[in-house]
C-alpha cells in the first residue's frame, strides 16, 4: 500500500492550490454575490450609525435634564402652575412627536392611491 494513499475511511487531504479560486468560484461556495454582499455590509454600517446617534442623543437628553432642574410657571386658561422646566421640555417633544406621527398616518391616509 502507498503511504500517500488515504486508509479505508479517511478522506485524501486537499491538495494546495497555486492559485486562489475566481470570484465565481467564490459566489457559488458562499451562495452570495458580490452586490448583496455590499448591501448586508451596507445595512450593518447604517445600524452602527443610529446606534451611535442614539448614544449621542441619550447623553444630549441626561444633560439637557441636569442643566434644566428649575421650576417654572406655566399659565393655562384657567389658571397658572409651577413645573420642573425639564418636564415642561420633555412633554412638549413627545407631544410634537405624537402630532407628527397622527398627522403623518393621516396625509398618508387621504393621498394613498385608491383601490381597483
Amino acid at each position: 500500500m502507498d503511504s500517500s494513499e488515504p486508509l479505508p475511511g479517511q478522506t485524501k487531504p486537499a491538495e494546495p492550490a497555486d492559485h486562489p479560486a475566481s470570484p465565481a468560484v467564490t459566489m457559488e461556495i458562499s451562495g452570495e454575490t458580490r452586490g448583496a454582499r455590499f448591501a448586508r455590509k451596507a445595512h450593518r454600517t447604517r445600524l452602527y450609525i443610529y446606534a451611535g446617534a442614539a448614544v449621542v442623543l441619550l447623553v444630549f437628553l441626561i444633560a439637557l435634564v441636569i442643566a434644566n432642574t428649575g421650576r417654572v410657571k406655566v399659565s393655562w386658561v384657567v389658571g397658572s402652575s409651577s413645573v420642573s422646566l425639564v418636564w415642561l421640555v420633555i412633554f412638549s417633544a413627545i407631544l410634537g412627536v405624537l402630532l407628527g406621527m397622527v398627522l403623518g398616518a393621516l396625509f398618508h391616509w387621504r393621498t394613498r392611491e385608491p383601490h381597483s
